[in-house]
């Protein structure tokens, strides 16, 4: 399914559509809609921990969120050898709105949310 970015992935600013492609119901491969050399591996984070947040009103205004939206959250995965080496950044949600089309990245607020890492390695969550 191919989103609008509404907010920007850090360091993709000039990215103005993603690809999003589910491989399981963990992970999810999110990939520029015009540069497939640009891709980042996802992970549901409701399937490895509980993971409970805020998005911002002016974030759900930016993605065109209302009562009725279908949300889908991800987090980056950095891959390294061995996997169980691999780190989730859970301080840097994607949020997509499936029923508009659009997605985006907040930033959490690492003082409010403390219980969440940046680098935060996939072998905490699966054995």
């Amino acid at each position: 399914m191919i989103y609008e970015v509404k907010s920007p992935i850090l360091g993709f600013e000039k990215i103005k559509k993603m690809k999003l492609e589910k491989v399981d119901k963990v992970f999810a491969k999110l990939s520029d809609a015009e540069n497939e050399n640009v891709a980042f591996t996802l992970v549901n984070p409701f399937m490895l921990r509980e993971y409970d947040i805020t998005i911002p009103d002016n974030f759900t205004e930016k993605l065109d969120i209302d009562k009725k939206s279908i949300i889908q959250v991800f987090n980056i995965m950095i891959l390294q050898n061995p996997i169980r080496e691999s780190t989730i950044n859970f301080l840097a949600p994607l949020i997509f709105n499936d029923n508009k089309k659009t997605m985006g990245q907040i930033i959490l607020d690492g003082n409010k949310y403390t219980n969440y890492s940046i680098a935060d390695k996939i072998s905490n969550y699966i054995k």
